[in-house]
Protein backbone atom coordinates (compact mmCIF):
# COMPACT_ATOMS: atom_id res chain seq x y z
CA UNK A 1 0.00 0.00 0.00
CA UNK A 2 2.82 2.42 0.80
CA UNK A 3 4.55 1.91 -2.52
CA UNK A 4 1.26 2.31 -4.40
CA UNK A 5 0.48 5.51 -2.53
CA UNK A 6 3.84 6.92 -3.49
CA UNK A 7 3.28 6.15 -7.17
CA UNK A 8 -0.26 7.53 -7.10
CA UNK A 9 0.76 10.70 -5.29
CA UNK A 10 3.50 11.77 -7.64
CA UNK A 11 6.72 10.68 -9.32
CA UNK A 12 9.87 10.12 -7.28
CA UNK A 13 12.02 13.24 -6.75
CA UNK A 14 14.28 14.21 -9.62
CA UNK A 15 18.03 13.71 -9.26
CA UNK A 16 18.54 17.12 -10.91
CA UNK A 17 16.80 20.26 -9.66
CA UNK A 18 15.31 22.84 -12.00
CA UNK A 19 17.74 25.45 -10.70
CA UNK A 20 20.74 23.72 -12.28
CA UNK A 21 19.60 24.14 -15.85
CA UNK A 22 18.10 27.58 -15.26
CA UNK A 23 21.37 28.88 -13.83
CA UNK A 24 23.20 27.57 -16.88
CA UNK A 25 20.65 29.26 -19.11
CA UNK A 26 21.23 32.57 -17.32
CA UNK A 27 25.00 32.25 -17.78
CA UNK A 28 24.59 31.47 -21.47
CA UNK A 29 22.35 34.50 -22.06
CA UNK A 30 24.84 36.69 -20.22
CA UNK A 31 27.66 35.56 -22.51
CA UNK A 32 25.54 36.03 -25.65
CA UNK A 33 24.75 39.57 -24.50
CA UNK A 34 28.45 40.26 -23.90
CA UNK A 35 29.40 38.92 -27.34
CA UNK A 36 26.69 40.90 -29.14
CA UNK A 37 27.64 44.11 -27.34
CA UNK A 38 31.40 43.60 -27.25
CA UNK A 39 32.28 46.63 -29.44
CA UNK A 40 30.50 48.98 -27.02
CA UNK A 41 31.91 47.23 -23.95
CA UNK A 42 35.44 47.32 -25.35
CA UNK A 43 35.06 51.02 -26.09
CA UNK A 44 33.59 51.81 -22.68
CA UNK A 45 36.32 50.00 -20.74
CA UNK A 46 39.13 50.76 -23.22
CA UNK A 47 39.88 47.08 -23.68
CA UNK A 48 42.68 45.95 -26.01
CA UNK A 49 42.07 44.02 -29.21
CA UNK A 50 39.63 44.33 -32.07
CA UNK A 51 36.34 45.94 -31.18
CA UNK A 52 33.89 43.77 -33.03
CA UNK A 53 31.14 41.31 -32.23
CA UNK A 54 32.53 38.08 -30.70
CA UNK A 55 31.19 35.33 -32.95
CA UNK A 56 34.16 33.08 -33.65
CA UNK A 57 34.49 29.40 -32.66
CA UNK A 58 36.41 30.23 -29.50
CA UNK A 59 33.63 32.54 -28.36
CA UNK A 60 31.23 29.64 -28.90
CA UNK A 61 33.51 27.45 -26.81
CA UNK A 62 33.66 30.07 -24.04
CA UNK A 63 29.86 29.90 -23.89
CA UNK A 64 30.28 26.38 -22.48
CA UNK A 65 32.18 27.91 -19.55
CA UNK A 66 29.47 30.51 -18.97
CA UNK A 67 26.82 27.77 -19.11
CA UNK A 68 28.67 25.16 -17.09
CA UNK A 69 30.10 27.38 -14.36
CA UNK A 70 26.74 28.45 -12.90
CA UNK A 71 25.37 24.90 -13.19
CA UNK A 72 28.30 23.45 -11.24
CA UNK A 73 28.05 26.22 -8.64
CA UNK A 74 24.32 25.62 -8.18
CA UNK A 75 24.83 21.86 -7.95
CA UNK A 76 27.43 22.20 -5.20
CA UNK A 77 26.35 25.29 -3.27
CA UNK A 78 22.58 24.90 -3.45
CA UNK A 79 21.81 21.25 -4.13
CA UNK A 80 25.01 20.02 -2.42
CA UNK A 81 25.20 17.05 -4.76
CA UNK A 82 28.74 16.31 -3.61
CA UNK A 83 27.28 15.15 -0.28
CA UNK A 84 25.03 12.51 -1.81
CA UNK A 85 25.77 8.87 -1.07
CA UNK A 86 25.53 8.11 -4.80
CA UNK A 87 28.87 9.87 -5.35
CA UNK A 88 30.61 7.07 -3.46
CA UNK A 89 32.71 9.70 -1.67
CA UNK A 90 33.42 9.84 2.07
CA UNK A 91 34.61 13.42 2.50
CA UNK A 92 35.28 13.07 6.22
CA UNK A 93 37.33 9.87 5.97
CA UNK A 94 40.26 10.46 3.62
CA UNK A 95 42.84 7.71 3.36
CA UNK A 96 46.57 8.26 3.52
CA UNK A 97 48.12 8.73 0.09
CA UNK A 98 50.30 5.66 0.61
CA UNK A 99 47.18 3.51 0.96
CA UNK A 100 45.85 4.34 -2.49
CA UNK A 101 48.96 5.09 -4.56
CA UNK A 102 49.10 1.59 -6.08
CA UNK A 103 45.41 1.73 -6.95
CA UNK A 104 45.81 5.21 -8.43
CA UNK A 105 48.77 4.21 -10.59
CA UNK A 106 46.81 1.28 -11.99
CA UNK A 107 43.81 3.54 -12.60
CA UNK A 108 45.95 6.14 -14.37
CA UNK A 109 47.35 3.42 -16.61
CA UNK A 110 43.82 2.43 -17.58
CA UNK A 111 42.72 6.02 -18.04
CA UNK A 112 45.68 7.03 -20.17
CA UNK A 113 45.38 3.90 -22.29
CA UNK A 114 41.71 4.75 -22.85
CA UNK A 115 42.55 8.26 -24.00
CA UNK A 116 45.27 6.92 -26.27
CA UNK A 117 42.72 4.52 -27.79
CA UNK A 118 40.27 7.38 -28.39
CA UNK A 119 43.08 9.42 -29.93
CA UNK A 120 43.91 6.54 -32.26
CA UNK A 121 40.27 6.37 -33.34
CA UNK A 122 40.31 10.09 -34.06
CA UNK A 123 43.49 9.65 -36.10
CA UNK A 124 42.17 6.75 -38.16
CA UNK A 125 38.65 8.07 -38.86
CA UNK A 126 38.94 10.43 -41.82
CA UNK A 127 35.77 12.40 -41.06
CA UNK A 128 37.47 13.95 -38.02
CA UNK A 129 39.93 15.76 -40.28
CA UNK A 130 37.58 17.64 -42.55
CA UNK A 131 34.83 20.23 -42.35
CA UNK A 132 33.45 21.28 -39.00
CA UNK A 133 35.30 18.49 -37.16
CA UNK A 134 38.61 20.29 -37.67
CA UNK A 135 37.74 22.73 -34.89
CA UNK A 136 36.88 19.83 -32.58
CA UNK A 137 40.25 18.22 -33.26
CA UNK A 138 41.98 21.55 -32.56
CA UNK A 139 40.24 21.87 -29.20
CA UNK A 140 40.78 18.25 -28.17
CA UNK A 141 44.42 18.40 -29.27
CA UNK A 142 45.01 21.52 -27.18
CA UNK A 143 43.32 19.92 -24.16
CA UNK A 144 45.16 16.60 -24.37
CA UNK A 145 48.39 17.49 -22.52
CA UNK A 146 46.64 19.40 -19.69
CA UNK A 147 44.23 16.48 -19.29
CA UNK A 148 47.05 13.98 -18.90
CA UNK A 149 48.90 16.20 -16.44
CA UNK A 150 45.88 17.18 -14.33
CA UNK A 151 44.62 13.62 -14.16
CA UNK A 152 47.48 12.72 -11.81
CA UNK A 153 46.59 15.03 -8.89
CA UNK A 154 42.87 14.55 -9.55
CA UNK A 155 43.01 10.74 -9.36
CA UNK A 156 45.31 10.76 -6.32
CA UNK A 157 43.01 13.22 -4.55
CA UNK A 158 39.78 11.43 -5.42
CA UNK A 159 41.03 7.93 -4.64
CA UNK A 160 41.76 9.03 -1.08
CA UNK A 161 38.06 9.87 -0.68
CA UNK A 162 36.27 7.14 -2.62
CA UNK A 163 34.73 4.30 -0.68
CA UNK A 164 35.66 2.00 -3.57
CA UNK A 165 38.41 3.47 -5.74
CA UNK A 166 38.68 0.36 -7.91
CA UNK A 167 36.37 1.56 -10.68
CA UNK A 168 36.24 0.71 -14.37
CA UNK A 169 39.45 2.61 -15.15
CA UNK A 170 41.24 0.58 -12.47
CA UNK A 171 39.92 -2.71 -13.84
CA UNK A 172 41.04 -1.74 -17.35
CA UNK A 173 44.46 -0.78 -16.05
CA UNK A 174 44.72 -4.04 -14.10
CA UNK A 175 43.84 -5.97 -17.24
CA UNK A 176 46.55 -4.15 -19.22
CA UNK A 177 49.19 -4.59 -16.54
CA UNK A 178 48.20 -8.22 -16.06
CA UNK A 179 49.20 -8.35 -12.40
CA UNK A 180 45.86 -8.20 -10.62
CA UNK A 181 42.44 -9.76 -10.88
CA UNK A 182 40.04 -7.63 -12.89
CA UNK A 183 36.32 -7.77 -13.64
CA UNK A 184 35.69 -8.00 -17.38
CA UNK A 185 32.22 -6.48 -17.04
CA UNK A 186 33.73 -3.43 -15.31
CA UNK A 187 36.20 -3.11 -18.17
CA UNK A 188 33.41 -3.16 -20.76
CA UNK A 189 31.42 -0.63 -18.75
CA UNK A 190 34.45 1.66 -18.66
CA UNK A 191 35.11 1.36 -22.40
CA UNK A 192 31.46 1.90 -23.33
CA UNK A 193 31.28 5.02 -21.17
CA UNK A 194 34.39 6.53 -22.73
CA UNK A 195 33.23 5.54 -26.23
CA UNK A 196 30.16 7.71 -25.60
CA UNK A 197 32.31 10.61 -24.40
CA UNK A 198 34.83 10.28 -27.21
CA UNK A 199 32.24 10.14 -29.96
CA UNK A 200 29.79 12.76 -28.71
CA UNK A 201 32.31 15.28 -27.33
CA UNK A 202 33.94 15.59 -30.75
CA UNK A 203 30.55 15.91 -32.45
CA UNK A 204 29.19 18.47 -29.98
CA UNK A 205 32.32 20.65 -30.15
CA UNK A 206 32.12 20.59 -33.94
CA UNK A 207 28.57 21.97 -34.02
CA UNK A 208 29.03 24.70 -31.41
CA UNK A 209 30.32 27.52 -33.69
CA UNK A 210 27.73 27.86 -36.53
CA UNK A 211 24.60 28.30 -34.43
CA UNK A 212 26.33 30.53 -31.91
CA UNK A 213 27.63 32.84 -34.64
CA UNK A 214 24.16 33.08 -36.18
CA UNK A 215 22.62 34.14 -32.88
CA UNK A 216 25.33 36.66 -32.04
CA UNK A 217 24.93 38.34 -35.46
CA UNK A 218 21.13 38.14 -35.49
CA UNK A 219 19.50 41.42 -36.55
CA UNK A 220 16.52 41.63 -34.22
CA UNK A 221 14.98 44.67 -35.89
CA UNK A 222 14.91 42.94 -39.28
CA UNK A 223 13.02 39.85 -38.15
CA UNK A 224 10.39 41.17 -35.74
CA UNK A 225 7.80 41.77 -38.44
CA UNK A 226 8.52 38.59 -40.41
CA UNK A 227 6.81 35.51 -38.88
CA UNK A 228 8.96 33.06 -40.84
CA UNK A 229 12.34 34.60 -40.03
CA UNK A 230 11.31 35.26 -36.44
CA UNK A 231 10.15 31.68 -35.90
CA UNK A 232 13.25 30.13 -37.45
CA UNK A 233 15.58 32.52 -35.59
CA UNK A 234 13.95 31.66 -32.26
CA UNK A 235 14.25 27.98 -33.15
CA UNK A 236 17.94 28.56 -33.90
CA UNK A 237 18.39 30.17 -30.47
CA UNK A 238 16.69 27.22 -28.79
CA UNK A 239 18.93 24.79 -30.64
CA UNK A 240 21.96 26.79 -29.46
CA UNK A 241 20.68 26.43 -25.89
CA UNK A 242 20.30 22.70 -26.41
CA UNK A 243 23.82 22.27 -27.81
CA UNK A 244 25.52 24.42 -25.16
CA UNK A 245 23.86 22.73 -22.17
CA UNK A 246 24.36 19.28 -23.67
CA UNK A 247 28.06 20.01 -24.22
CA UNK A 248 28.46 20.70 -20.51
CA UNK A 249 26.77 17.39 -19.74
CA UNK A 250 29.23 15.42 -21.86
CA UNK A 251 32.23 17.13 -20.28
CA UNK A 252 31.26 17.02 -16.59
CA UNK A 253 31.00 13.30 -15.87
CA UNK A 254 32.64 13.56 -12.46
CA UNK A 255 31.83 11.88 -9.17
CA UNK A 256 32.35 14.97 -6.98
CA UNK A 257 29.36 16.48 -8.84
CA UNK A 258 27.40 13.21 -8.67
CA UNK A 259 27.33 13.39 -12.48
CA UNK A 260 29.35 10.28 -13.22
CA UNK A 261 28.21 7.76 -15.80
CA UNK A 262 26.68 4.97 -13.77
CA UNK A 263 26.46 2.69 -16.79
CA UNK A 264 26.56 3.06 -20.55
CA UNK A 265 23.90 1.26 -22.57
CA UNK A 266 24.99 -2.40 -22.86
CA UNK A 267 22.54 -3.24 -25.67
CA UNK A 268 23.77 -3.24 -29.27
CA UNK A 269 20.34 -2.17 -30.49
CA UNK A 270 20.60 0.98 -28.37
CA UNK A 271 23.90 1.95 -29.99
CA UNK A 272 22.64 1.24 -33.51
CA UNK A 273 19.44 3.24 -32.95
CA UNK A 274 21.37 6.22 -31.54
CA UNK A 275 24.33 6.33 -33.92
CA UNK A 276 22.18 6.29 -37.07
CA UNK A 277 20.96 9.73 -35.94
CA UNK A 278 24.46 11.29 -35.98
CA UNK A 279 27.24 11.69 -38.56
CA UNK A 280 29.01 9.86 -40.02
CA UNK A 281 26.36 7.16 -39.55
CA UNK A 282 23.45 9.54 -40.15
CA UNK A 283 20.61 8.09 -42.24
CA UNK A 284 18.33 11.16 -42.33
CA UNK A 285 20.57 13.75 -43.99
CA UNK A 286 20.39 15.09 -47.51
CA UNK A 287 20.75 12.21 -49.97
CA UNK A 288 20.78 9.60 -47.18
CA UNK A 289 18.47 6.55 -47.21
CA UNK A 290 15.88 8.20 -44.92
CA UNK A 291 15.99 11.65 -46.54
CA UNK A 292 12.36 12.80 -46.57
CA UNK A 293 12.85 16.16 -48.32
CA UNK A 294 12.88 15.16 -51.99
CA UNK A 295 10.50 17.35 -53.96
CA UNK A 296 9.22 19.14 -50.85
CA UNK A 297 8.96 22.75 -49.74
CA UNK A 298 8.68 23.88 -46.15
CA UNK A 299 5.76 25.25 -44.18
CA UNK A 300 6.35 28.85 -45.23
CA UNK A 301 5.93 27.93 -48.90
CA UNK A 302 2.52 26.38 -48.41
CA UNK A 303 1.25 29.14 -46.12
CA UNK A 304 2.60 32.18 -47.95
CA UNK A 305 0.08 34.98 -48.25
CA UNK A 306 -1.73 33.81 -45.09
CA UNK A 307 -0.26 35.95 -42.29
CA UNK A 308 -2.48 34.61 -39.52
CA UNK A 309 -1.58 31.04 -40.45
CA UNK A 310 2.11 31.91 -40.75
CA UNK A 311 2.19 33.50 -37.28
CA UNK A 312 0.27 30.61 -35.74
CA UNK A 313 2.30 27.88 -37.40
CA UNK A 314 5.56 29.67 -36.60
CA UNK A 315 4.51 29.87 -32.95
CA UNK A 316 3.80 26.12 -32.99
CA UNK A 317 7.28 25.38 -34.34
CA UNK A 318 8.89 27.61 -31.70
CA UNK A 319 6.82 25.92 -29.00
CA UNK A 320 7.95 22.45 -30.12
CA UNK A 321 11.60 23.56 -30.27
CA UNK A 322 11.16 25.11 -26.83
CA UNK A 323 10.02 21.76 -25.41
CA UNK A 324 13.06 20.13 -27.01
CA UNK A 325 15.44 22.68 -25.49
CA UNK A 326 13.64 22.54 -22.12
CA UNK A 327 14.22 18.79 -22.02
CA UNK A 328 17.98 19.36 -22.34
CA UNK A 329 18.05 22.26 -19.86
CA UNK A 330 16.23 20.04 -17.33
CA UNK A 331 19.17 17.60 -17.47
CA UNK A 332 21.56 20.26 -16.23
CA UNK A 333 25.06 18.80 -15.99
CA UNK A 334 23.90 15.23 -16.59
CA UNK A 335 22.92 15.28 -20.26
CA UNK A 336 24.32 12.44 -22.35
CA UNK A 337 23.19 9.92 -24.91
CA UNK A 338 23.48 6.19 -24.25
CA UNK A 339 24.17 6.51 -20.53
CA UNK A 340 22.42 6.23 -17.20
CA UNK A 341 23.32 9.13 -14.87
CA UNK A 342 20.35 9.29 -12.54
CA UNK A 343 16.59 9.79 -12.87
CA UNK A 344 14.96 12.95 -14.20
CA UNK A 345 11.30 13.37 -13.21
CA UNK A 346 10.63 17.13 -13.32
CA UNK A 347 10.12 19.67 -16.10
CA UNK A 348 8.83 18.13 -19.34
CA UNK A 349 9.71 14.67 -17.99
CA UNK A 350 6.63 14.91 -15.79
CA UNK A 351 4.42 14.72 -18.89
CA UNK A 352 6.25 12.17 -21.03
CA UNK A 353 9.35 10.02 -20.61
CA UNK A 354 10.80 11.26 -23.92
CA UNK A 355 9.82 14.92 -24.42
CA UNK A 356 12.82 15.71 -26.63
CA UNK A 357 12.14 12.89 -29.07
CA UNK A 358 8.44 13.67 -29.21
CA UNK A 359 8.95 17.41 -29.73
CA UNK A 360 11.73 16.93 -32.27
CA UNK A 361 9.68 14.57 -34.42
CA UNK A 362 6.56 16.72 -34.27
CA UNK A 363 8.72 19.68 -35.34
CA UNK A 364 9.95 17.77 -38.39
CA UNK A 365 6.42 16.80 -39.39
CA UNK A 366 5.10 20.35 -38.96
CA UNK A 367 8.10 22.07 -40.53
CA UNK A 368 8.45 19.82 -43.59
CA UNK A 369 4.83 18.78 -44.27
CA UNK A 370 6.12 15.76 -46.23
CA UNK A 371 2.65 14.81 -47.47
CA UNK A 372 2.67 17.95 -49.66
CA UNK A 373 5.00 17.76 -52.66
CA UNK A 374 6.15 20.94 -54.38
CA UNK A 375 7.08 18.79 -57.36
CA UNK A 376 3.41 17.92 -57.80
CA UNK A 377 4.23 14.20 -57.84
CA UNK A 378 2.03 12.04 -55.65
CA UNK A 379 4.86 9.53 -55.47
CA UNK A 380 7.12 12.14 -53.82
CA UNK A 381 4.47 12.99 -51.22
CA UNK A 382 3.86 9.32 -50.44
CA UNK A 383 7.54 8.45 -50.35
CA UNK A 384 8.46 11.39 -48.10
CA UNK A 385 5.62 10.63 -45.71
CA UNK A 386 6.73 7.00 -45.39
CA UNK A 387 10.38 8.00 -44.92
CA UNK A 388 9.60 10.52 -42.18
CA UNK A 389 7.42 7.88 -40.51
CA UNK A 390 10.48 5.59 -40.55
CA UNK A 391 12.57 8.37 -38.98
CA UNK A 392 10.00 8.69 -36.21
CA UNK A 393 10.09 4.91 -35.83
CA UNK A 394 13.87 5.10 -35.31
CA UNK A 395 13.35 7.54 -32.44
CA UNK A 396 10.65 5.30 -30.97
CA UNK A 397 13.20 2.46 -31.15
CA UNK A 398 15.79 4.67 -29.43
CA UNK A 399 13.33 5.42 -26.64
CA UNK A 400 12.59 1.75 -26.08
CA UNK A 401 16.27 0.76 -25.97
CA UNK A 402 16.95 3.52 -23.46
CA UNK A 403 14.07 2.39 -21.28
CA UNK A 404 15.30 -1.20 -21.42
CA UNK A 405 18.67 -0.05 -20.13
CA UNK A 406 17.31 2.21 -17.39
CA UNK A 407 14.64 -0.21 -16.17
CA UNK A 408 17.36 -2.77 -15.57
CA UNK A 409 19.57 -0.30 -13.69
CA UNK A 410 17.51 1.44 -11.03
CA UNK A 411 14.42 0.74 -8.92
CA UNK A 412 13.82 4.50 -8.79
CA UNK A 413 13.47 4.63 -12.57
CA UNK A 414 11.11 1.67 -12.44
CA UNK A 415 8.96 3.60 -9.95
CA UNK A 416 9.02 6.63 -12.23
CA UNK A 417 8.16 4.48 -15.27
CA UNK A 418 5.19 2.95 -13.46
CA UNK A 419 3.90 6.33 -12.27
CA UNK A 420 4.10 7.78 -15.78
CA UNK A 421 2.04 4.95 -17.25
CA UNK A 422 -1.11 6.00 -15.39
CA UNK A 423 -0.50 9.62 -14.39
CA UNK A 424 1.56 11.54 -16.96
CA UNK A 425 -0.69 13.45 -19.33
CA UNK A 426 1.02 12.58 -22.61
CA UNK A 427 2.27 9.10 -21.71
CA UNK A 428 -1.12 8.09 -20.30
CA UNK A 429 -2.96 9.44 -23.35
CA UNK A 430 -0.65 7.72 -25.84
CA UNK A 431 -0.89 4.45 -23.94
CA UNK A 432 -4.68 4.56 -24.00
CA UNK A 433 -4.70 5.50 -27.68
CA UNK A 434 -2.44 2.55 -28.45
CA UNK A 435 -4.71 0.25 -26.47
CA UNK A 436 -7.73 1.46 -28.47
CA UNK A 437 -5.99 0.81 -31.78
CA UNK A 438 -4.92 -2.70 -30.85
CA UNK A 439 -7.24 -5.60 -31.77
CA UNK A 440 -9.90 -5.95 -29.08
CA UNK A 441 -9.68 -2.27 -28.05
CA UNK A 442 -9.42 -1.18 -24.42
CA UNK A 443 -10.07 -3.86 -21.88
CA UNK A 444 -11.80 -2.80 -18.67
CA UNK A 445 -9.49 -2.53 -15.67
CA UNK A 446 -10.52 -3.90 -12.27
CA UNK A 447 -11.64 -1.35 -9.70
CA UNK A 448 -9.12 -0.43 -7.01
Amino acid sequence: MTAHAKIAGGPPPSDVSAGVGLSGLAGLFLWIAICRNWPGLAEAFDLPGRREVLSGPHAALMAVVFSGGPMLAWSVLVDQVHRRASTGIAWDKPRALAEVSDVSITKLAGLWATWALIGACYFIARWYWQGQYLFAMEVIGAAAVPMFLLSVPYVLWLDRLLLEPRDGAWHFGAMLIGRETHDREEVWHHLRAWAVKGFFCAFMISILPPGFAAIVHLDLAAILGDPVRLAMSLAELLFVIDVQIAMVGYLVTMKPFDAQIRTANPHLAGWVAALMCYPPFLLMGSGDPLDYHHGTADWAFWMQGQPVLLWGWGALLVFLTGIYAWATVAFGIRFSNLTYRGVLTNGPYRFTRHPAYLAKNLFWWCETLPFLAASGATSDALRNTVLLALVSAVYFWRAKTEEKHQLAEDAKYRTYHAWMQDNALITRSLRRLGAMLRPGGVKPRPAK
